[in-house]
């Protein structure tokens, strides 16, 4: 058995580092022609580079509404897709009692606004193929919470919700949609926001005793979204070394 996703279009959303770059990379390496977004148009060369001279890639920032609607549309008109993989976040921490619908509008617009309305234009291009895999990227938090997290709890548990839902209606038209909620990854951003102090604090609540590769997140999202995956559905897979279990 291989994973292989040669003559499959894939959609990667938020390609441009961390655990979205590393799930286009590996797309990539399994034969998967690209469509991928970043919020900058200057992110283009390079990851065309990266992924292959056939990727797409659109700057799309989803706090934009027109410029969502824009690439929405784009994604309505496309003979084929395979796969969708919204990866796109964002987060904002803070107090409960801090926190303004602008920074509501600003989470959910991107953390489940974007997913549910890329994911619905995706489903219907799938279904004229009668083949479809949708694979959103969650977090632990929605599957648990911790103080200064309700903006994006909320969202995540709205991701979540959002894939069992899709994944009833879209079933009979073998098109599986299914959530990988990572736990505490070492990204670009994890390092640049926590110091090696704070790092070793996190490790030492993981029962696996290290924080998370992306690449061992790829690897989850790229079975689900493989045809070896024909099975699972509306689910959501946990990929936090045991953190929300310990």
């Amino acid at each position: 058995m291989k994973l292989d996703f040669e003559g499959q279009t894939a959609l990667v959303t938020g390609a441009s580092r961390g655990i979205g770059h590393q799930i286009a990379c590996d797309l990539a390496a399994c034969g998967a022609t690209l469509i991928v977004t970043s919020t900058s148009k200057a992110d283009a060369a390079r990851l065309v580079e990266a992924f292959g001279p056939s990727t797409q890639h659109f700057a799309v920032d989803f706090t934009d509404a027109a410029r969502s609607n824009e690439f929405i549309s784009f994604l309505a008109e496309l003979d084929e897709l395979q796969v969708c993989v919204n990866n796109a976040g964002t987060t904002r921490h803070g107090p409960l009692e801090a926190a303004s619908p602008s920074d509501w509008d600003a989470t959910h617009n991107v953390d489940l606004k974007a997913p549910f309305f890329v994911s619905q234009a995706a489903a219907e291009v799938m279904k004229r193929g009668g083949y479809g895999r949708i694979v959103n990227i969650a977090s632990i938090w929605a599957h648990q919470t911790m103080v200064e997290r309700a903006l994006y709890t909320a969202a995540k548990f709205g991701l979540r919700g959002m894939t069992m839902s899709f994944a009833v209606e879209l079933a009979r038209h073998d098109i599986l949609v299914n959530a990988v909620a990572p736990g505490f990854t070492l990204t670009d951003m994890v390092k640049a926001n926590y110091s090696d102090e704070q790092i070793a604090g996190l490790e030492s609540r993981i029962p696996l005793g290290r924080l998370g590769k992306v690449e061992e997140v790829s690897r989850a999202v790229l079975f689900l979204a493989s045809e070896l995956n024909s099975y699972i559905t509306g689910q959501s897979l946990v990929v936090d070394g045991g953190y929300t279990i310990a």
